[in-house]
């Protein structure tokens, strides 16, 4: 067994856990979304937070012989049974899809009609508006004691603690948990803040067969909220993916021992990043971490779950929210709570998602969160606007249209570039190919201008 089963399975140790814009900025039609497959070996990790109460919930990427998966939890209390549950895999499926970058597109419309609405807006400009709407025979020697153990679901869990880091390591490894070398120092560190090891492995009695493994949720209490994350670094052949959706009731969640940073949104991309949206996100994502050194968070998602827009998927449901840890749902009514008009929602519950690519020597502290109380709702969300195909010559503002597109369209190939890093000229290029260009637009205004000509210009070409 290596250690990216042991540790990373999940595919890192996901928790600290204590126990005891306008609205013309958005709207478009949904077209992609940048979900968590789009990265390979991504973790993933839901925190419910209500004061000093939490839920995590830790999902695995895992795919292969479930006999060779274990994760391993820095821990600072034994749970109880009962605050260990295995949750629907599917949750983290619907709050990945909802919380997704997009990409949306708009088409332009005849210029010649906006203008004319344009105008009679104008003209009744004065009118009121209307109203809106099992242990090694050495355990004692090597100092390690099992201080719980459950059977939850397919895993078999133990809650070991330690006197020191080379006897819980030599006692890992004895039990089938091949640690590498340097993983002393960090799970000593561990060990000094008085922290046990949650540990878990599949029971292949009451494993399905499957290759896909459920994720394992814990309840808690403690004053601080964070999620340790140096012990999946330790023998980790890379940056590692990690993706973390906060739920509270107060507002967004940021990280404060490192720059939380929203990644650039609302930004206009040229039409062929339709076909190619995947690379482009992935481009994009790793273009902005080498902008910051590769020493920031990103939120890739801020919204208020009664509502989207536009939608990568629908909201959560409260019965599913409540399954993801949001306790304080409990204090309210179970039916539907219009708000705003959106119709029947769920209750103050804001998501936070947040994006790192990390190893040791990037983000070499734990993480720790802060709730920010801030509800302003944010989504990296990327934007195509196909253009208006007709006569150009047909009114006024159709002739400004058509010479504002060759400026909007150079605007959108720097933008790429300097979203993805790419080659400016390569961006244009590929335009170039799919009309978007000044000779496409040239060659269309041209065929339009000739046929508006008188009928005797046309019969000759000096005409």
């Amino acid at each position: 067994m290596n250690l990216k089963h042991l540790i990373a399975s999940l595919a890192l140790p996901l928790a600290g856990l204590a126990f005891a814009a306008p609205a013309s900025a958005f709207c478009g039609f949904y077209v992609a979304k940048a979900d968590t497959d789009l990265f390979n070996d991504a973790s993933k990790v839901v925190l419910a937070r209500d004061g000093e109460r939490t839920v995590i919930t830790m999902a695995s990427d895992f795919r292969g012989d479930v006999s060779e998966f274990a994760m391993v939890v820095p821990v600072v209390a034994v749970p109880e049974r009962e605050q260990i549950n295995v949750a629907n895999p599917a949750l983290i499926e619907h709050i990945d899809a909802y919380t997704a970058p997009r990409l949306v597109e708009y088409y332009d419309e005849n210029p010649c009609e906006a203008d004319r609405r344009y105008r009679m807006m104008q003209e009744t400009a004065a009118m009121p508006a209307p109203p809106m709407v099992g242990a090694a025979d050495d355990m004692a020697d090597l100092g390690v004691t099992i201080e719980a153990e459950y059977e939850v679901g397919e895993y078999d869990i133990l809650i070991l603690s330690a006197e020191e880091s080379d006897g819980l390591i030599k006692w890992l490894n004895q039990n089938g948990y091949n640690i590498p070398d340097g993983a002393e120092e960090t799970i000593g560190a561990y060990l000094k803040r008085g922290m046990k090891f949650f540990v878990a492995k599949v029971s292949l009695e009451r494993h399905d067969g499957s290759s896909m493994l459920r994720p394992i949720q814990v309840a808690y209490e403690d004053e601080d909220f964070m999620l340790p994350i140096r012990l999946g670094t330790v023998n980790a052949e890379g940056k590692q993916e990690l993706f973390v959706f906060a739920l509270t009731s107060k507002g967004r969640v940021e990280t404060s021992n490192y720059r939380t940073v929203k990644l650039p949104s609302d930004m206009d991309v040229p039409i062929y990043v339709k076909d190619e949206f995947a690379d482009f996100y992935k481009a994009m994502f790793s273009h902005q971490v080498e902008r910051e050194n590769g020493k920031a968070v990103f939120m890739e998602y801020a919204w208020d779950m009664s509502w989207c827009d536009p939608c990568a998927a629908e909201p959560l449901s409260q019965s599913e929210l409540r399954e993801l840890g949001v306790m304080w749902l409990d204090d309210v009514a179970d039916g539907p709570t219009p708000r705003g008009g959106f119709g029947p929602e769920p209750v103050d519950v804001f998501v936070t998602r947040l994006h790192l690519r990390y190893d040791a020597k990037t983000f070499p502290e734990d993480l720790t969160f802060e709730i920010t109380g801030d509800r302003e709702n944010y989504q990296g969300r990327y934007v195509l606007r196909h253009p208006w195909r007709g006569d150009y010559t047909s009114c006024n503002a159709a002739s400004e249209y058509a010479s504002s597109l060759v400026e909007r369209w150079d605007a959108e190939a720097v933008a790429l570039a300097k979203l993805t890093g790419w080659d400016v000229n390569d961006i244009r290029t590929k335009m170039k190919d799919g009309g978007y260009s000044a000779a496409a637009l040239r060659g269309i205004d041209i065929e339009k201008r000739d046929n508006k000509k008188s009928w005797w210009k046309r019969l000759w070409s000096n005409g």
